[in-house]
């Protein structure tokens, strides 16, 4: 009788460990753009790759639009543990402690995506992830959204254009004095919040990648866009550093792999979907798109590169040389 309860005792926990093992590891990934959005595609895209690669091992389930946590609470959850994953805005670490992340934020250092990529691809990028590690944090990639453009619901064709108008931005020290720089008036808000606060006149204008402007309908509530280009936004996709830690190595391996398909993926749709994005707003007829002349740019270049030099202090003299020398940016004397 009692070889038999041992048998069936041992036959119990057999079959409780394979259904155990049979359990997903499951990854929340979170953030806070709408799901047909670059970002929100590449995370759907890695999700998939995910379960593909560790044949269903790991379910990655992906939270968007804000709908776990909004800008301001993401960080703290994930370095609680509440939610595995985030690709926050590159905006976001500075608040953080890791202020030389903000250097992707001065206006005008980057001249389009190749330029760029020489710094998310090469060994600054590298270094910059890996100063997110005292924090509890993993950075596994960076993801492109696009370059950022001047809304208003007044035309915008020089930097006096903006003078005195309320702009939101991002929680970023640069940010802000790049809007001061145009005697504007730096509004931090929750991207979540801007379309309400747009409708409202709670701010009057805004900058962004035009997918972003587009698929949280901001058009609808901005007369004119101007295509300044004059700043970028990316993405650190990033991991709780204990949960990543405790992945089996195999499972880790593929899921790198994962995100290196998703990454391409990412950085590829990015320019197809604001280029998509810019005509669809174009065809709704609701807001004016004004391309600068040469010398229109010139002036908000002029404008706004000396934010540069002034955030040498913030953001530290050798990160912003290190992304001049990888990418052969020559400040204006």
């Amino acid at each position: 009788m009692k070889i038999s309860s041992l048998l069936f005792g041992m036959l119990a926990c057999a079959l409780s460990a394979t259904a155990s093992a049979q359990q997903p590891i499951v990854i929340k990934f979170s953030h806070v753009v709408a799901q047909n959005t670059p970002k929100g595609k590449a995370a759907d895209f890695f999700a998939q790759k995910a379960a593909e690669l560790t044949q269903g091992k790991v379910k990655v389930e992906v939270y968007p639009n804000s709908t776990l946590y909004k800008d301001k609470e993401e960080m703290e959850a994930l370095q609680l543990g509440a939610v595995h994953m985030l690709a926050p805005s590159l905006a976001k670490f500075g608040p953080l402690g890791v202020k030389e992340f903000e250097v992707f934020d001065l206006p005008y250092i980057f001249d389009g995506y190749d330029k760029l990529h020489t710094v998310t691809n090469g060994d600054v990028g590298k270094q910059l992830l890996a100063k997110l590690e005292p924090k509890g944090i993993r950075g596994l990639a960076y993801w492109d959204n696009g370059f950022k453009s001047f809304s208003a619901n007044t035309p915008i064709k020089t930097p006096a254009d903006l003078k005195g108008k309320k702009l939101r931005i991002q929680s970023s020290k640069v940010l802000e004095e790049q809007i001061r720089a145009l005697g504007a008036l730096p509004q931090m808000m929750a991207f979540s919040e801007v379309y309400q606060a747009l409708q409202t006149g709670v701010v009057d204008g805004t900058e962004n990648p035009i997918s972003n402007l587009y698929t949280q309908k901001m058009h609808e509530v901005q007369k004119h866009l101007t295509l300044t280009d004059h700043g970028y936004l990316g993405y650190a996709v990033i991991v709780n550093k204990k949960f990543w830690d405790g992945l089996p190595s195999d499972v880790k391996k593929q899921l790198e792999d994962a995100m290196v398909q998703a990454t391409r993926y990412a950085n590829q749709i990015a320019k197809v979907e604001n280029d998509e994005s810019l005509e669809a707003v174009k065809k709704s007829g609701k807001t004016t798109i004004y391309t600068p002349t040469k010398e229109e740019r010139a002036a908000f270049v002029k404008a706004l590169t000396p934010v540069h030099q002034k955030m040498e202090g913030r953001i530290g003299k050798e990160t912003i040389q290190a992304v001049y020398k990888a990418t052969g940016f020559v400040p204006a004397k």
